[in-house]
């Protein structure tokens, strides 16, 4: 088949809500590193990674080797049984998480560990109502919906009423209208105001990412989780890190809360942890994982070929030292997208990220102060970029964000190489 019948096979038999980039949809059929080829055989540089998943590059040879010897062996039995790719990885998770964080639950998804990590809250606590934040994603479940606080992502009416959105950390559209740093970091502050108001006044704890990843990559104050871990724990409850998009060395630091000087007591991960393989975890510190007494089982969780894949992830990670790579190659990349932000001030309102994580917010008018959402210069980037063969991804609640997520192992002309496609598409689209 070529790329036209897979496209149309796959608007006839797939649900609606599978939305694909571009107007006329790449078909990715083979991939190495950074390079991905479609059906008929265009390669494009991807830079977005199946959404911070492959992070240590398509087809990496490392991971297939330990995956092709993994199914040899063994491909599935469920956590009824212990196997040694599943207790080598929870053993690798508590060596390199932060703090105490020394027992895992594995699942098949970020929506799962996050599930996961709730359900702990709640019955270590014995408090039901939990703290999100605006602008943060948390996976398709009827949970993960009420968890995300983007509407585009809310199918169902009924949520789950346990759960109070506070105010996001979003600097460059400060729900206060304050400007940091003399808003002495409001939106943090009023989330006791949030527990007081909305709340029993006894909570199971917040659950939130290091950088809001759906939501934009909003990148939050650097005092942000030391306040809100303080106020959260005045009220019974504990911090939970969502680290699916932020873990795994995207930052620069293995673990985004890193970043912040604060130790959870349960961690979520997901996406870079196999390279692609479906795995998830919820890791926390021993006195609340034992908590959890109540029989539970994941029938895909901890499975021998994913946990297979991401021991060797963690190995790579270590072995090549992908966290100063993406400290260097982020740096990198945030020059020129600042370099693209001066070419065009009108256009792009913010540039932000950590590592290898980072975002062009597109507006209206910056120049004039006009920071209306424009999601439709993103949309014809989307296909200027894709014209020169780069991949790159979007978000934020009006779709006006940019988000450029190389592999952990990119090297620097491929940095070099994005950036000049970026520069391109930019002067296209304004030209247009």
């Amino acid at each position: 088949m070529n790329s036209n019948e897979i496209r149309d096979k796959h608007a006839k038999h797939l649900f609606p809500s599978v939305a694909n980039f571009y107007k006329e949809p790449v078909v990715l059929h083979e991939g190495k590193g950074s390079r991905i080829k479609d059906l008929d055989g265009t390669e494009y540089l991807d830079v977005f990674g199946g959404i911070l998943t492959v992070s240590v590059g398509h087809a990496n040879d490392d991971v297939n080797a330990a995956v092709i010897a993994q199914v040899g062996r063994l491909s599935h039995v469920s956590t009824l049984y212990p196997t040694v790719p599943m207790v080598e990885l929870a053993e690798k998770l508590s060596k390199v998480t932060p703090g105490n964080l020394d027992k895992a639950f594995f699942v098949a998804s970020g929506t799962e560990a996050d599930e996961t990590a709730v359900s702990l809250a709640q019955v270590y606590t014995g408090n039901q109502e939990l703290v999100a934040l605006r602008h943060g994603y948390s996976g398709r479940s009827l949970l993960a919906q009420s968890l995300t606080a983007h509407s585009a992502y809310r199918a169902v009416p009924t949520q789950v009423a346990a759960i109070k959105h506070a105010m996001s950390p979003y600097c460059y559209r400060c729900p206060f209208k304050l400007e940091y740093p003399s808003c002495g970091v409001q939106c943090a502050k009023d989330i006791e105001d949030l527990i007081q108001t909305t709340t029993t006044g006894s909570i199971a704890g917040m659950l939130a990412e290091p950088i809001q990843g759906v939501g934009g990559f909003i990148v939050p104050p650097k005092e942000y989780f030391q306040i809100a871990a303080e106020i959260i724990r005045k009220y019974g409850g504990v911090m939970i890190a969502d680290e699916v998009q932020t873990g795994f060395g995207r930052t620069g630091k293995m673990w985004g809360i890193e970043n912040y000087d604060i130790e959870p007591e349960i961690m979520t991960m997901a996406k870079g942890i196999a390279n692609g393989f479906p795995l998830g975890a919820c890791v926390a510190t021993p006195v609340v994982a034992d908590s959890f007494t109540k029989s539970s089982i994941s029938t895909f969780g901890g499975n021998p070929v994913s946990t297979a894949a991401a021991g060797a992830v963690l190995d790579i990670i270590e072995r090549d030292d992908l966290k100063k790579n993406a400290r260097e190659r982020g740096a990198e990349l945030r020059e020129g997208l600042l370099m693209i932000q001066k070419k065009h001030p009108k256009i792009v309102g913010d540039v932000r990220g950590m590592g290898l994580m980072q975002a062009l917010e597109l507006v209206v008018d910056e120049t004039a102060g006009d920071r209306t959402p424009n999601p439709g210069a993103v949309a014809a980037l989307f296909e200027e970029t894709k014209k020169r063969k780069l991949l790159i991804g979007k978000g934020g609640l009006h779709g006006n964000v940019l988000r450029i997520t190389p592999m952990l192992n990119v090297t620097r002309d491929e940095i070099a190489e994005a950036l000049q496609i970026l520069d391109e598409s930019f002067d296209a689209m304004v030209a247009a």
